[in-house]
């Protein structure tokens, strides 16, 4: 197809997206697949790309190699010290658990509400939440400190017929995230299994053929094969749906079942859930922004797309918010003198800094998409999704560290102080997030080509899939 076809079709397909009414033609599907397929079949990456990959995966073998340093050395590598014993790696924990909630929420709840604009970027934001999951699970293992002990986590017969302590918080934590990952894996996959056969297809080497007529499974697109993908698909979006509200409520159970001021509170498990919303959409913006200006599929993901999103980020933008403000008034309104100490100290002690920064990018932020100039610009949403992604690992750092740097005794006060270690162990957490992601830019369909289609005139007009 050469290139004023190609970008006819496009044009079409812009169309299509934002006024289908609007388009008659029949070729639109195979501009969705050239554009889609494309990226992948190309004999070499765009410029840059390696440069940005060789980047990433340094940052993830530095991660790697700090794990091993922990091992060998030990958790006295953190800067976790007396009373402050929780601090970045729970941080960290909690953060990329939360990055993970976009997709479920765009891929499965959307779907089951039947809100056609999410086909354009569930697949990037499916592909996250995996990323994301990989990253936060990393955290759990090491830092009980011995890992090769963390097996002890499941319940498995061992030699000392020992089980583990089922109310543990820990514990809920392997169970909860190990099934979001299982079941958002699945999904994920399942949602591909039409789009690699079309990259079976359409390969053009033997190995290409080989790897993706594998994870196809057969598939040849016949009526039987729609009707049971699309059942089992809408299955798993029922199941995957629940999983939104009960794995980040089951996260800040770790803190809200303990006795620390500031974390004792019934307020956390939808706080944390629409925390988790709010970050896991604006890291979608930080990554699809840039991905479709990098590799032209914009008129793909509209910019109806986007301002869509920037609409939720808002909206839980303002839940966040309005949280902030209840744990106040629950602290003044419960009479505890201990608790209303830990938030006055939140917002005036040696952490107002964070907490400060926290509100800034939280709170103030996203209040600039009620502006429609700003919810459609490219610029100032990426902007947006950057402080948004700030402020919520600061959400995280405020109520890990402040809580416990100062507790029931002014004798055991601390301040906590990260270490290189820390740092680099976050930055390489990072930059395995990011290698995963450019990987899958790289090798898989970034846009759900067969959903694209299915929401296209053409294929209501027909009863093509």
């Amino acid at each position: 197809m050469n290139t004023v076809a190609l970008n006819s079709h496009a044009s079409a397909l812009l169309e299509a997206t934002e006024r289908p009414h609007l388009v008659q033609g029949e070729q639109t599907f195979s501009a969705v697949t050239e554009t889609v397929c494309g990226i992948a079949e190309r004999p070499t990456a765009p410029p840059g790309f390696w440069w940005l990959f060789g980047f990433t995966a340094c940052l993830t073998g530095l991660l790697f190699t700090l794990i091993g340093y922990l091992i060998v050395t030990g958790v006295g590598v953190w800067g976790n010290r007396s009373p402050v014993f929780w601090a970045w790696d729970i941080v960290n924990f909690v953060f990329w658990v939360g990055i993970g909630h976009a997709g479920t929420l765009i891929s499965a709840i959307l779907f089951l509400l039947r809100q056609k604009w999410r086909t354009s970027i569930n697949r990037f934001a499916e592909a996250m939440t995996i990323f994301a999951v990989i990253c936060a699970a990393l955290f759990p293992g090491v830092h009980v400190g011995r890992i090769w002990l963390a097996y002890w986590l499941f319940p498995l017969p061992n030699q000392m017929s020992m089980w583990p302590n089922f109310r543990s918080p820990l514990l809920w934590d392997v169970f909860a995230v190990g099934t979001y990952a299982s079941v958002s894996l699945l999904f994920w996959y399942m949602g591909m299994i039409p789009d690699l056969a079309t990259f079976r297809d359409r390969a053009k080497t033997h190995t290409k053929k080989f790897v993706y007529g594998i994870f196809a499974l057969g598939w040849r697109g016949s009526n039987r094969q729609w009707h049971r993908y699309e059942r089992a698909y809408l299955l798993l979006a029922a199941i995957s749906t629940p999983l939104v509200l009960s794995v980040h409520s089951v996260v800040s159970f770790d803190f809200a079942v303990s006795q620390v001021p500031g974390w004792h509170t019934t307020i956390f498990p939808p706080y944390f859930v629409a925390g988790a919303i709010f970050g896991g959409f604006a890291m979608v913006i930080l990554l699809v922004v840039p991905a479709r200006a990098y590799f032209g599929f914009k008129h793909l993901v509209t910019t109806r797309h986007l301002e869509n999103m920037n609409k939720v980020i808002l909206a839980t933008g303002c839940m966040v918010g309005y949280a902030y403000a209840v744990e106040f008034f629950v602290a003044w309104y419960g009479g505890n003198g201990y608790e209303r100490f830990a938030f006055m100290n939140r917002a005036l002690g040696p952490y107002a800094w964070a907490y400060w920064i926290m509100i800034s990018c939280n709170v103030i932020s996203p209040q600039l998409f009620w502006s429609r100039r700003a919810r459609t610009s490219p610029i100032m949403m990426w902007i947006v999704g950057l402080f948004v992604t700030i402020g919520m690992w600061f959400e995280r750092f405020v109520i890990v560290v402040t809580s416990l740097s100062r507790d029931y005794l002014p004798g055991s006060w601390g301040y906590f102080e990260p270490t290189l270690v820390d740092f680099g162990m976050f930055a390489g957490s990072c930059g395995l997030f990011l290698t995963l992601f450019l990987l899958f830019c790289r090798f898989l369909p970034m846009i759900a080509m067969a959903e694209v289609k299915a929401i296209m005139p053409q294929a209501h007009a027909h009863g093509d899939h």
